[in-house]
């Protein structure tokens, strides 16, 4: 059930999400992890602003200079802006791809400094487990695109918040989903 729900409507669900959310910051935090999709090793390409919203993932089979190039190409496109600031761990594939796509764009490379982007994992790493596992690169590559456009919407930084300000926040946050959803209109269930 959950994904035919993912195919038909979290994609609309996420880009109405992503289309109400402030311009991506001036600092990108790009990091891989390993995924295993039926055996087979794959690496989730993904990128977050300097406030941890997530700005595109991409799953290859690679972990190469073509596989970052492709990423930052569909980054700069996805966003349609261009960082100040780009942090990266050491992988020597970032700085190939970074001097043929975004050469003007400062880039850190340390392992200390990408801990934000390390970070954002950890939902996925999460629901990974829940699924036990994703059965196509396809199918992760759709679910995750959507997951990591709403995940975020229901889990403000709840420990920069006092009590009040989480429940007002809450409370837009889920009037902008029943905006999105079109569940507004409909009488609460019992």
């Amino acid at each position: 059930m959950p994904a035919r729900w993912c195919a038909k409507f979290g994609q609309a669900y996420a880009n109405g999400l992503r289309w109400r959310r402030p311009r991506p910051g001036a600092k990108w935090h790009l990091d891989e992890a390993f995924i295993k999709i039926n055996g087979e090793l794959k690496y989730l390409w993904r990128a977050i602003d300097a406030d941890g919203n997530m700005l595109d993932i991409l799953l290859r089979n690679q972990r190469d200079k073509a596989a970052a190039r492709r990423f930052f190409r569909r980054l700069l496109k996805t966003t349609r802006s261009v960082p100040r600031v780009v942090v990266t761990d050491k992988l020597r594939s970032y700085g190939a791809a970074h001097r043929e796509v975004m050469p003007s764009v400062e880039h850190r490379s340390h392992k200390g400094l990408n801990n934000r982007a390390e970070n954002s994992h950890q939902p996925t790493r999460q629901r990974e487990r829940a699924m036990k596992g994703f059965r196509s690169v396809g199918g992760a590559q759709q679910f995750l695109a959507v997951f990591s456009g709403i995940s975020p919407h229901f889990r403000p930084r709840r420990h920069l918040m006092t009590v009040a300000h989480y429940r007002t926040e809450m409370t837009t946050r889920f009037a902008i989903w029943d905006q999105i959803t079109g569940g507004a209109g409909l009488p609460a269930a019992a």
